[in-house]
């Protein structure tokens, strides 16, 4: 039942021309399976940008909605709350106004602690409205005024250590209640590695990488695809660091022989951080790698991929089909679980029975059974696909095929009336027909159940805030297979900023090359061809190539050429091994 209030933000946001009705019900569908408030799952689907929201949402309860509060933001006045009562209610008093003070909120729905802050302040508060992502900010350059950095805290550490007054015996296991940020009075080791994980999360980190050589003990980044060194920690203290962080994964800190994995959950700026890690042993200790998933944070629509219109509208119609298997490769690291889950979350509805198998499981996806694989007490991805069969599946997902069984079971599954997606390590999409057929599979069987193939890479887009435009050497485009007049004579880069440190980059997007198995391709799948003349066939078809969807990306201002050309290196290799 559609509440008073979300009928009239469903009207505005209808008048403003943001939304259109059948947005509306689809959403209105979804929140039958999944009680979230209307406005939340119009912003989940992608259907609606925060801003308009926010906007539709400052006419609603007759607010302002302010774009640009970092710049007005007056630090002096955040200290006068608790760090506590700011993230836990996402209100920030950044403006004085006269005697009182502007605040800023996400939620205007949520007004009662605005009592409390009036107390606080001593003074009349004003709400106004602002994107979360502004919020974060504040809190983030709070706890950096009130804190110290993980370079300060390891001159403490090895300062202590020289007047022999460090302690380790306070590594117990981190309350996972308690939010990081709160942990600021902890021993030197507990800071520092609160410090490192903290650090990770606001510089958009998704590893942390610890490793140790023979005289120190290094911490890198992985920002945006790349690895940047951070710190290095005194060899004195490899020991202690790699201890804390197996006590917080709940590893065995006596077993220092044999890989071992395990999973960090922690509360950081009231947000649920997951953390996946990895220790294993090496030449000069232990090596720790530290995946980062912040759940809620990886609902990708569609949309929000970077595909081009043509692709995405293809892709959309090919999820629907009722059976097939549709098949996504490229390395580890492309993107290819992102591109996985937000097709399932396209086609998941209450109508529908979807189950995955995957290892691991990355995100926990509301309505769909998910099956984490445990290879030492049998359950492989075979096996877990042999039992989902018996579970009257709609949709499988295999997160991916690595062996006979597992292609030979997908495919069965995609013929007998089941749409199954799976994952696929080649470099390109024709490359996985010719995978699959020397993994054992019948060609016949490969071009009768194939829908499609999307090979994809994720590619640096260029940071916003320092963009600049230039005029591309003739040999960088000529690597690219591209003539200047293709890409309007001028190209964008980044000169580095402030807002992205320096590298001229921040965040990332897809380029994809989307094989569909028309009859053409099954045809010469069926005669055993090489995957470089299917390739080189498909073109001719109007397949666009993953250097080609990048140039068109690089055309659009939103990605470099040096950017395209790195990460489709080794499909340049392929079509020189192939001619």
């Amino acid at each position: 039942m559609v509440s008073t209030q979300e009928q009239e933000l469903v009207g505005i946001l209808l008048e403003l021309g943001y939304v259109h009705q059948e947005q509306i019900n689809e959403a209105l569908e979804l929140q039958k399976v999944r009680p979230k408030r209307l406005d939340a799952l119009l912003s989940d689907l992608g259907y609606v940008q925060e801003e308009h929201l926010l906007e539709a949402l400052g006419q609603q309860y007759g607010m302002p909605f302010e774009r640009n509060i970092q710049k007005q933001v007056d630090a002096s006045l955040t200290t006068k709350v608790p760090i506590g009562f700011i993230r836990e209610y996402e209100m920030v008093p950044y403006q004085r106004n006269g005697v009182g003070y502007y605040v800023a909120l996400h939620d205007p729905a949520n007004l009662l602690p605005l009592d409390d802050l009036r107390l606080l302040l001593n003074g009349p508060v004003h709400p106004v409205l602002c994107r979360k992502e502004d919020i974060q900010t504040i809190i983030d350059s709070y706890f950096e005024q009130q804190g110290e950095s993980a370079a300060d805290m390891i001159g403490t550490i090895a300062m202590s250590e020289e007047e022999g007054e460090v302690s380790y015996q306070t590594l117990d296991a981190l309350e996972s209640e308690r939010d990081l940020l709160d942990l600021a009075n902890e021993a030197p080791i507990i800071r520092l590695i609160n410090l490192l994980i903290s650090g990770a999360v606001r510089e958009r980190a998704s590893d942390i990488h610890v490793e140790p050589f023979e005289r120190e003990v290094r911490v890198r980044y992985r920002i945006d695809g790349m690895l940047y060194e951070k710190f290095v920690v005194p060899k004195s203290q490899q020991a202690a660091v790699t201890s804390r962080i197996k006590i917080m994964a709940s590893l065995n800190i006596a077993e220092h022989r044999l890989p071992q994995d395990g999973r960090i959950k922690i509360r950081l700026s009231g947000k649920e951080i997951d953390i996946r890690v990895s220790v294993i042993p090496v030449a000069h200790g232990e090596r720790v790698v530290m995946r980062i998933l912040e759940k809620g944070n990886f609902l990708f629509s569609l949309e929000q991929l970077g595909m081009s219109k043509l692709d995405y509208d293809l892709v959309d119609k090919l999820i629907i089909q009722s059976h097939g298997i549709i098949l996504v490769t490229g390395p580890t690291g492309s993107g290819k679980s992102t591109t996985l889950y937000a097709a399932l979350q396209r086609v998941n509805s209450p109508d529908k029975n979807i189950i995955t198998v995957e290892d691991p499981i990355e995100y926990l996806m509301s309505g769909i059974g998910q099956i984490q694989v445990l290879p030492k007490i049998g359950l492989t991805f075979a096996a877990g696909l042999r039992h989902i069969l018996r579970q009257d599946p709609d949709v499988i997902l295999v997160g991916e095929i690595r062996d006979h069984e597992t292609a030979e079971m997908a495919i069965q599954a995609s013929l007998t009336g089941h749409l199954v997606f799976a994952t696929l390590h080649t470099n390109d999409s024709a490359g996985a027909l010719t995978r699959l057929v020397n993994m054992g599979i019948e060609s016949f069987l490969v071009t009768s159940s194939t829908i499609a193939i999307m090979a994809q890479r994720l590619v640096r887009r260029i940071c916003p805030k320092c963009k600049e435009s230039y005029t591309p050497d003739d040999d960088i485009l000529r690597d690219l297979g591209v003539s200047a007049d293709v890409l309007g004579n001028v190209v964008y880069r980044g000169v580095g900023c402030e807002h992205c440190q320096g590298r001229g980059y921040y965040g990332r997007t897809g380029i994809f090359e989307l094989l569909v198995m028309t009859p053409y391709v099954q045809e010469l799948t069926l005669k055993g061809v090489d995957s470089n003349l299917i390739k080189r066939e498909a073109m001719k078809h109007g397949m666009r190539t993953l250097r080609e969807d990048g140039a068109a990306k690089v055309a659009l201002g939103l990605t470099t050429v040096e950017e395209i050309l790195r990460v489709t290196r080794d499909d340049l290799m392929d079509e020189v091994m192939g001619n």
